[in-house]
């Protein structure tokens, strides 16, 4: 299965020599108003951008005070669309999401008043404090695209894109995500303290006044937004990288062509097939931040833990045994030849 990078290329490239230029650009534009306000996270950057990329939402998960909220403003002020914050408490009802019907004395009808949901970027806050109801109802706009007011449909506006967060430290009062609803979301990033020297760089901004001052780079167009999603589209799949993608899924399931030996002492459910459409719309959105119009074997691999960290359901003797769910998708990919 050793195939050359190069017989991974289509004959022709889909994506032609102007687009791809206008994407380097456009993409470079976004890492400017990251830089202006982020410092460090590059893992959360290419997560966000990447799922912006690909359509899908993101699961940010950390302690308090790693720039999530930060992230999720400083990438709706990339792409100049209208960003809404929500606040999950356990008494968030679905209507304070979607929105709902005011009735005017006046007129004697019916107004609709639409949520916060209805805006291009949403940050879920502490998503597992909101009760299943509230989740079961965020997670219908993000799988539809659209929501349903007094028996009426109202679309979301395009792109769509939900940031739900999650603290792990504190479990008091939370509503665990249920393994389906963890599906729904692309993916799953799990970020990290800066380094000494990233914290010293805070601080310094912070003291300068850098961090909260009017953004100078100029941020991109929605419509650029959907000539990028389109294009990630467009990114050229080999066949040999769709097996590649498969075999990896079949072997969370306790499959794959080199099936794991003993597997199922520590996964009780493997990724379902929406893993496998995950991993392939990272690896296009990757190619495409690369300049790149085919996917080679580093994009799926690139992101693996973020795209399957959570798709994997571990048994109650790997839970016991803190067996990272990193280290079970590092042994499937281990065990799966590279095309």
């Amino acid at each position: 299965m050793s195939t050359t990078t190069s017989s991974l290329a289509p004959q022709t490239s889909p994506i032609s020599y102007d687009d791809s230029r206008r994407a380097t650009e456009l993409l470079s534009q976004i890492a400017r108003v990251f830089d202006q306000r982020i410092v460090g996270q590059q893992a959360l950057r290419t997560a966000l951008v990447s799922s912006l990329l690909a359509g899908g939402h993101v699961l940010l998960e950390s302690v308090p005070g790693l720039a999530k909220t930060t992230a999720a403003q400083t990438l709706a002020s990339a792409i100049g669309g209208s960003f809404h914050r929500i606040q999950c408490t356990p008494d968030l009802m679905p209507n304070d999401i979607v929105g709902t019907q005011i009735y005017n004395q006046a007129t004697g009808e019916f107004t609709t008043q639409l949520g916060p949901v209805h805006a291009n970027l949403v940050l879920l806050d502490e998503i597992n404090r909101s009760s299943a109801k509230t989740q079961s109802a965020m997670l219908e706009a993000m799988q539809e695209k659209q929501t349903s007011i007094g028996g009426e449909m109202y679309p979301l506006p395009r792109p769509f894109m939900v940031l739900a967060t999650q603290n792990p430290i504190e479990e008091e009062g939370t509503y665990v995500l249920p393994e389906a609803q963890m599906d729904r979301f692309l993916m799953k990033e799990v970020l990290t303290y800066p380094a000494p020297d990233e914290e010293v760089d805070i601080l310094e901004r912070i003291n300068n006044g850098s961090m909260t001052a009017p953004l100078t780079a100029e941020p991109i167009s929605i419509a650029d937004v959907e000539f990028l999603q389109q294009l990630v589209q467009k990114v050229y799949v080999d066949t040999s990288i769709k097996q590649y993608i498969v075999a990896i899924i079949n072997t969370t399931r306790g499959g794959g062509p080199r099936p794991l030996p003993n597997l199922s002492q520590h996964v009780r459910v493997g990724a379902s097939p929406r893993g496998g459409i995950a991993l392939m719309r990272i690896a296009q959105a990757l190619a495409v931040q690369s300049g790149r119009s085919y996917v080679v074997p580093d994009d799926v691999k690139a992101l693996r833990h973020s795209v399957l960290r959570h798709r994997i359901v571990r048994t109650y003797d790997a839970l016991a045994n803190n067996v990272a769910p990193e280290a079970l998708v590092d042994a499937v990919f281990a065990a799966v030849p590279s095309p």
